[in-house]
């Protein structure tokens, strides 16, 4: 058979196109490195069904033989009867023995024989691959001793940067690689090397730059499922499959989890342009998804660490994408935090600016910091008003018209060229707005300038350059040249983040609430943001199905009610529902801040009890003339446990588990009063039951004791939703409207009964 080299090594080559990489299929690759001998094996007999063209050197078997030999006839029974346990173990370590003679080999022909190897087996499809590497003489013995006190350097860490830096240090110890980095991707997938160990003769890399063009898509999907890669000697051969399609499928043997598994000849090339003869790259896996790399790179020949140093690397690998995402939701806490008094600040400044809250809120400098921003706008009747560095006026309008949203959630981009070139003039002032709306057609906008970062690339990232350099006879994929390149990211921000998206939609509802006094359409406005916080609905949350809904105390009475709910990390979801005492402008004003702070708090990740004591010191600073009540549930779908904080609100209600019974707990004071601690108290919302939350006009009556309309609301609202949740609620706030004075919320939380046991 005639062996057809792969393109990258062909002397001619296409006109250069981008794409190459990224249609380049490297998981099938149909050959593997020489460093070993790799064996895919039919599972109901052991059949070999294809190998490595290196079988004969490695093994003395040539290729046609062991094609008609079963496993344990080729590496001995040992191995053979082990291969099926260790293919089902995840991530298992490899099978260590010395290769005996077999009959298949009499002559003892094959260089592993009699020797020490290390076998790795995994399944491929229908296939069972065996990968036989030659134990290294110089292995490095790692104990569980020097396994945690390498975790216990990581762990001490107190910051991401910190954290890669002693990650680098910790994998060239157990390594041995001349240069190790800790690479780590931005949102474009550009590549930024943020710690770095290296030999001292060697030139630091420490803060270059590469592009996304470096690592394809499909390379950074084969990352994501296999943790760690080697190269053990980059000036290697690839040795064929044989046969190079598996003749039970007809396809190539995809070897995705594969050791030995031949690299892109594209990337081989690369790493030979920058002097480096053997490479390894370890994955750094953040929620999911590719967060960065460890790449090791060695320059003094070929070098291939023993299973067990890579096992290590691969460990601590994992361990350090779990402390990088801890590093990185820590600072955003802290910077939310941050945030969060900053806001604070400037509510108290716009209550008490009178007339002038629009001006106040685009010249106070909290409102700049809360989103990082150097420019502010706000349109409101005709008018805009700004702050900070803005762009025109006229400019504004056309930003906001390309940019905001019809139902008026934030919207943002750091590159608002991308959206009308002729926006490029102003990026010294707007190279990207974050906008949200209010009432109407108004809006409120942030503007960031253009950040001219002079990147430090590793190459040349726009390959074309080279083509212009070096003219059509010469291949333009990989770079010819790794001096640093400076490339200057015009008419872009900095990006924005989801935070300072939902600190723009808290000074939103705030802002909305006290335009309230100025607007000659009060009422129309005031019930169009009520409707926007207290939403009639019927859905799933987290598993839970949910219905609520809201009635106000008459068309020109709107209180203070409100509901929300927020989903943790971990599946627990939070419910709150609550009252501000009075009506009107002032009440649906107190009610926006005091939800949008009780969501900031429990995202910012402070404990449920504490976040209502944190209320009730904000509204003591902030909202003197104001009282509410609060309930805060805090629910587990899976297992039903609930955590209730009460704040002087009435109790929910449990149905559907024996008779109906309220949810009795400690209450602290009302919020506002300056006193008292919250107290959790828990319970168990089985399968099946129901949990009825509610505002007081619900049940209270002029003239009426308290007690009976209680217990006349669980008469009329048992034996629960038979009917389904939301007619069950419908009903419920339908029958109150008959009697009450007050505006109503109720909130009704089904734990449906899991059947899927039952078929």
């Amino acid at each position: 058979m005639t062996q057809v080299e792969p393109a990258a090594h062909s002397p001619a080559h296409p006109p250069f196109d981008l794409d190459t990489c990224e249609r380049e299929p490297i998981h099938v690759p149909g050959a593997i490195q020489p460093h070993g001998v790799l064996l895919a094996v039919r599972e109901s007999d052991g059949q070999i069904v294809m190998t490595s063209a290196n079988v004969l050197e490695l093994l003395g078997v040539p290729p046609e033989k062991a094609l008609r030999l079963r496993l344990a006839d080729l590496v001995g029974d040992d191995l053979g009867s082990r291969v099926v346990e260790h293919a089902d173990a995840v991530r298992g370590e490899p099978v260590s023995l010395v290769l005996p003679s077999v009959r298949a080999d009499a002559d003892d022909a094959g260089s592993l024989r009699g020797r020490a190897v290390e076998a790795v087996v995994h399944r491929s499809g229908l296939r069972i691959v065996v990968e036989l590497e030659e134990v290294d003489g110089d292995q490095t013995m790692l104990s569980y001793q020097s396994a945690r006190s390498a975790m216990a350097r990581l762990v001490d860490a107190r910051s991401v940067t910190q954290l890669a830096d002693r990650l680098a240090q910790e994998i060239r110890d157990v390594t041995g690689f001349d240069r190790v980095m800790v690479y780590r991707f931005d949102a474009d997938w550009n590549g930024e090397v943020i710690a770095e160990q290296r030999r001292d003769d060697l030139n630091p890399f420490l803060g270059l730059h590469y592009p996304a063009t470096d690592i394809p898509a499909q390379a950074r999907r084969l990352y994501t499922v296999n943790w760690i890669r080697l190269i053990a000697d980059v000036s290697y051969r690839p040795v064929p499959c044989v046969p190079v399609l598996d003749p039970g499928t007809g396809a190539p043997l995809d070897l995705s989890f594969s050791t030995l598994r031949s690299v892109s000849p594209i990337h081989v090339e690369y790493l030979t342009n920058m002097g480096v003869t053997s490479s390894m790259s370890v994955s750094l896996i953040v929620d999911g998804e590719l967060w960065g790399l460890i790449a090791c790179h060695h320059y003094s020949g070929p070098h291939r660490p023993s299973h067990e140093a890579r096992a290590a690397a691969e460990f601590l690998g994992q361990i350090a994408s779990q402390m990088m995402a801890e590093r990185e939701r820590s600072d955003v806490r802290e910077q939310e935090l941050r945030s969060q008094s900053l806001y604070a600040e400037l509510t108290a400044a716009m209550i008490g600016a009178g007339d002038r809250m629009l001006e106040v809120l685009a010249a106070h400098p909290n409102t700049l910091e809360i989103a990082d921003a150097d420019g502010v706008a706000l349109f409101y009747n005709g008018r805009v008003i700004t702050g900070g560095r803005t762009p025109p006026d006229d400019v504004c309008r056309r930003i906001a018209a390309l940019l905001r949203r019809a139902d008026g959630e934030p919207a943002s981009t750091h590159h608002l060229a991308g959206l009308d070139p002729a926006l490029e003039e102003h990026a010294d002032t707007a190279a990207g707005a974050l906008i949200v709306g209010t009432a109407g057609d108004r809006w409120l906008a942030f503007y960031r300038p253009e950040m001219p970062r002079v990147v430090d690339w590793g190459g040349d990232p726009a390959n074309a350059k080279l083509y212009e350099r070096e003219g059509d006879h010469v291949r333009l994929s990989p770079r010819k040249s790794f001096d640093q390149w400076r490339e200057i990211v015009r008419h872009h921000s900095r990006p924005w983040t989801q935070a300072q998206h939902d600190l723009a939609n808290g000074i939103r509802a705030h802002a909305a609430g006290l335009l309230l006094h100025r607007s000659r359409e009060q009422i129309a406005v005031t019930e169009a943001l009520q409707r926007t916080v207290v939403t009639d609905l019927v859905t799933d949350v987290g598993g839970l199905q949910i219905a609520s809904r809201y009635r106000p105390a008459s068309e020109v009475r709107l209180g203070g009610d409100w509901w929300d709910h927020l989903e943790f990390p971990d599946g627990r979801v939070a419910f709150t529902l609550g009252d501000v005492a009075g009506h009107g402008v002032a009440a649906v004003a107190a009610m926006t801040q005091i939800r949008t702070a009780l969501r900031s708090y429990l995202y910012a990740g402070a404990e449920p009890s504490l976040c209502l004591d944190l209320l009730d010191q904000m509204m003591v600073g902030l909202l003197e003339d104001q009282v509410a009540s609060a309930l805060l549930l805090v629910i587990d779908p899976g297992t039903g446990e609930v955590e209730m904080i009460n704040a002087g609100h009435p109790a929910p209600m449990i149905f559907g588990d024996g008779p109906a019974r309220p949810l009795e707990g400690i209450s602290r004071p009302l919020l506002g009063v300056g006193a008292g601690t919250a107290r959790t108290f828990s319970a168990t919302l089985p399968p099946g039951a129901t949990l009825l939350a509610y505002t007081d006009g619900l049940h209270e009556r002029r003239d009426r004791d308290l007690a009976a309309t209680v217990e006349e609301l669980r008469a009329s609202a048992e034996p629960g939703p038979v009917d389904g949740v939301g007619p069950w609620v419908a009903r419920l706030v339908d029958d109150a409207s008959a009697g009450g004075d007050d505006d109503t919320t109720v909130l009704a939380i089904h734990r449906p009964i899991d059947r899927s046991s039952n078929g």
